[in-house]
């Protein structure tokens, strides 16, 4: 199936529009614009890198004013439902579309991992001000409604010292389709039986217990503002809101705080295994430093583009990120590729035709 652009979308852009049209006209007139004129891209999808897209495509469009980029962040579900709709050039999600997705979806697309992030739990404890020890038990019982109290047996005994209030947790989650939400169920799904035979991992689940919040700007607002809650979001809205978020024990039995160095870690082990496939999962993984809640996140590019210079745009861009736009990645807490997997991804713009 060929996926075609079928008209703009109401989108959040990163840049002043009316300026990149009156420089990409200038440029034009010139003679000094790198296509036939300006060209605007259109995307949607997982708000998880949202901050680093936002960076980068503002960034891009300064180095190339006839280029603009205009980007949803509306989460992962929504960017394949558009991407499939063909309403959008390309798409975003956290989750890497496997074959049965896709066959399901009738797409062709190349799949280009970008960042590596993290999912950290973040909470809202009233007289809680540090940072507290999760471990996978803990976690699963909270989101499953088994541990309803903030001094329950599991989480007080991995936190001593700590003076634990006897209030209910207020469970928050993700009530649009999420890819981060994917990367934590699928963690949950790793670490605790139960939780994987009675929710499992994907975009969407039935959450047991929680109330919902639209993305990862959502949980946080819904977190920060309820007193006694949790939730779960990207490494940088955490960092970015001001907000506590804890530790994990990892499957060597450490607690690990979330970083750009344990996310590294947490991905050490993935270039070789995405020489054969991109598409991997790298939530509770082996390494006594390792973050047990990481993801690279993705671009979905359509294999076939139709409109030439959209699609030269799209691959020249593509060069770009992979280049000098990692550069800007860990100034906001992402994690670079490592560079075994920007080869991979390198090879790879050649797919796009």
């Amino acid at each position: 199936m060929k996926i075609r652009t079928r008209g703009t979308i109401a989108a959040l852009t990163v840049t002043l529009a009316l300026m990149g049209l009156l420089t990409a006209c200038s440029q034009k007139e010139s003679g000094s614009s790198a296509s036939s004129g300006a060209i605007t891209l259109n995307a949607a999808g997982a708000t998880f890198p949202y901050p680093i897209y936002s960076k980068w495509f503002n960034e891009y469009h300064k180095l190339h004013p006839n280029i603009m980029i205009n980007y949803q962040s509306i989460g992962s579900g929504g960017g394949i439902q558009q991407l499939h709709a063909g309403t959008v050039d390309f798409g975003a999600s956290d989750m890497p579309l496997k074959d049965e997705l896709l066959q399901q979806l009738n797409l062709h697309i190349v799949q280009f991992p970008t960042v590596l992030g993290a999912v950290v739990p973040t909470y809202n404890v009233p007289g809680v001000d540090v940072a507290l020890k999760f471990t996978p038990e803990a976690l699963a019982g909270i989101y499953l409604g088994k541990i309803t109290k903030w001094n329950s047996p599991e989480i007080e005994r991995n936190n001593p010292g700590v003076k634990l209030p006897g209030k209910d947790i207020v469970v928050v989650h993700r009530s649009d389709g999420s890819g981060t939400t994917f990367v934590w169920t699928d963690y949950l799904s790793k670490v605790s039986p139960d939780w994987k035979s009675k929710v499992g991992s994907n975009t969407s689940v039935s959450w047991p217990v929680g109330l919902g919040g639209k993305g990862n700007e959502g949980v946080a607002g819904i977190v920060k503002q309820t007193p006694d809650s949790i939730g779960y979001v990207e490494l940088i809205y955490a960092i970015q809101n001001n907000m506590l978020y804890g530790l994990v024990r990892n499957s060597s039995g450490n607690f690990v705080k979330a970083s750009l160095a344990t996310a590294s870690d947490a991905a050490a082990g993935a270039a070789s295994e995405m020489q054969n496939d991109v598409r991997i999962s790298i939530t509770n993984p082996p390494g006594k430093d390792a973050y047990p809640i990481c993801s690279f996140t993705y671009l979905l590019i359509p294999d076939h583009i139709a409109d030439a210079a959209k699609g030269q745009a799209i691959k020249d861009f593509l060069h770009w990120m992979l280049t000098d736009g990692q550069g800007m990645v860990e100034s906001l807490d992402y994690g670079q590729l490592p560079d075994a997997v920007k080869t991979i991804d390198m090879e790879h713009i050649a797919l796009v035709q």
